[in-house]
Order: C-alpha cells, then sequence, then structure tokens
C-alpha cells in the first residue's frame, strides 16, 4: 500500500470564502471546492508507508516562527501554451521560502528525490482543458485581487485520494509554527 502525500498551508476560512466567490466565468472548468483550497508548499506523492512515517517524524522537528502571508493577483500555467491551471498567487514572503526550504529539506532527508521545479507559491482555483472556455476575462476581471493578510499558524501533511469527481484531501498531521 502506498500513500499519495503533500506538505501544504490551509488559508483560514475568510480567504478560502472570497476565492470561491470568484470561481465562475470559464465554462466547462473544473473549479476546486473549499476542501482543496490550500497553498503546496512540497508535492511528495506515491511513498511506501515507511517512507511516509519518516517524513511525518522529519516534519515535526521543523522550527518557524508564525507569520503572515496575502493572495496577490491571478493567473495561469500552460503547458505547450494551453492554460491548464487557474490560480491565486501569494504576495512575495521570505518566511514562507524558508518554510518551504525546510520542508524541502526534510522531504530529501528521508530519501525522496529533491524537487526539480522552482517554488511557485499559489492556491489552485481552477483544472483547465482543451474543451474549457477562455480564461482571459476571468484573469482581467481578478488581476488585482488582494485578500489577507492572514497568520500562519501551521502546515500540514496530506494524504490525496483520487476520485472521478475531483480529489480528496486528508490531513494526516498538522505541524505548529513554532519559534527555532
Amino acid at each position: 500500500m502506498t500513500h499519495r502525500l503533500f506538505v501544504a498551508i490551509r488559508p483560514p476560512e475568510a480567504i478560502r470564502d472570497a476565492l470561491i466567490d470568484l470561481m465562475e466565468g470559464v465554462d466547462n472548468a473544473r473549479w476546486q471546492d473549499e476542501d482543496q483550497l490550500h497553498l503546496t508548499l512540497r508535492y511528495v506523492g506515491e511513498t511506501d508507508p515507511h517512507t511516509a512515517d519518516d517524513l511525518a517524524e522529519a516534519l515535526s522537528a521543523i522550527r518557524v516562527e508564525p507569520f503572515e502571508l496575502r493572495v496577490s493577483g491571478v493567473d495561469f500555467f500552460e503547458r505547450k501554451g494551453i492554460p491548464h491551471t487557474l490560480w491565486a498567487g501569494i504576495a512575495p514572503s521570505e518566511p514562507l521560502q524558508r518554510l518551504q526550504r525546510k520542508v524541502e529539506r526534510a522531504c530529501t532527508s528521508v530519501g525522496l528525490a529533491p524537487e526539480t521545479r522552482k517554488f511557485a507559491p499559489h492556491i489552485t482555483m481552477a483544472r483547465l482543458n482543451a474543451t474549457c472556455g477562455p480564461s482571459a476575462p476571468f484573469l482581467a476581471r481578478n488581476t488585482g485581487l488582494s485578500l489577507g493578510p492572514w497568520p500562519v499558524e501551521d502546515y500540514i501533511l496530506y494524504e490525496s485520494h483520487l476520485r472521478p469527481q475531483g480529489s480528496l484531501y486528508e490531513p494526516i498531521v498538522t505541524y505548529r509554527c513554532k519559534s527555532p
């Protein structure tokens, strides 16, 4: 049996509600539901139970003080010139970068391959495919999006369960931010 894991920050309810309120205007987009909104610090992927346990323990050793984040703007990721993900951006934050680097070190310390993609902090709002309508009106309408700040007091190890109607994210362990 394997576990499909990731480490993330869950925005507070007010931020999630504000993002949900924006989710319209792109035909056939697969909008995220409230339970799916998070800021991924590290996608881990499929791991065996032993590695999952080691990772949970390594993450518990991280020391980082609570900090604040803000949502800033919207954009999309594309593959071969075709948008596949609409997202809300996160304003630059050195404490967030520091936490992400510590999470990455915890992952590699238990034998996981290093992440090769540059960390691009965001909250996924919708998944897109070739049948979706244009996203330009959504982007233009929300380009100046600014939400928060909100306090980040913890980060979470999640397990992702794939389902036809979209992934179900189950919190496994919540880690409190604490002074080094």
